[in-house]
């Protein structure tokens, strides 16, 4: 359970970062709304799981999903250039949050 709920809390890492960015300097409603509750929600489950999870394997975990998640939204928007090298720099960032796992 420790696991579904990081992978969660990774996923809602990107929505608070996205978030962020939309609140434009937290003066747009909505995104802001949505940057603390995705921000409450997303450091809840962290704090779950690492009553079971180690915690560099936890916070890399997080981290990780919630970097290759925005950045993978930012292309997807246009907001940033997509490139080979950018794809297997975050395939590596993906591989390296498996391997946690695994080794976990």
């Amino acid at each position: 359970m420790s696991w579904l709920v990081l992978v969660v809390s990774g996923v809602l890492e990107a929505v608070w970062a996205a978030a962020l960015d939309r609140s434009e300097g937290f003066s747009r409603l909505r995104p802001t709304v949505l940057f603390v509750v995705a921000l409450a929600a997303s450091m809840a489950g962290l704090a779950y799981a690492m009553r079971e999870l180690p915690l560099g394997t936890a916070y890399a975990v997080w981290v990780g999903i919630g970097a290759v998640l925005t950045v993978v939204y930012a292309m997807v928007t246009g907001a940033e250039s997509v490139s080979v090298v950018k794809i297997l720099l975050l395939a590596g960032i993906v591989g390296c949050v498996v391997g946690l796992k695994v080794l976990h």
